[in-house]
């Protein structure tokens, strides 16, 4: 189970860190990622981490404001958010994947995650 917090209202420019936590008996994850949803629009992998080749991803129109972390257990993701903009109001959700047998589909798509949380929002105004 992948629980979110950390969400809040702030006005622009501001920034907002997002925590994620695996709980129970998980092991190291093998890719984490944050998603989001806009009302009225679909769901968007903004950033993600793949342990198996030490990479980082990120949607263009966050890089360079968001960055994604873990901690050395790889059962904790951190978003930190910083330049928030309107258009970053959203639901956040945090997505996990423990599976090593097989390839589920690109970074920041949610085929390759298992386990996703229950979302967190992030009000920008």
């Amino acid at each position: 189970q992948l629980v979110e917090s950390g969400g809040g209202s702030v006005q622009t420019g501001g920034s907002l860190r997002l925590s994620c936590v695996a709980s129970g008996n998980a092991g190291r994850w093998k890719d984490v990622a944050w998603f989001r949803q806009a009302p009225g629009k679909g769901r968007e992998g903004i950033a993600g981490i793949n342990n198996a080749v030490d990479t980082t991803h990120y949607l263009p129109s966050v890089a360079g404001r968001f960055t994604i972390s873990q901690d050395g257990a790889k059962k904790t993701a951190f978003l930190e958010m910083d330049n928030l903009k309107p258009e970053d109001t959203a639901m956040y959700y945090c997505a996990a994947d423990w599976r090593t047998d097989g390839f589920y589909g690109p970074p920041l798509t949610p085929a390759r995650y298992q386990y996703w949380g229950q979302g967190t929002q992030v009000t920008v105004s």
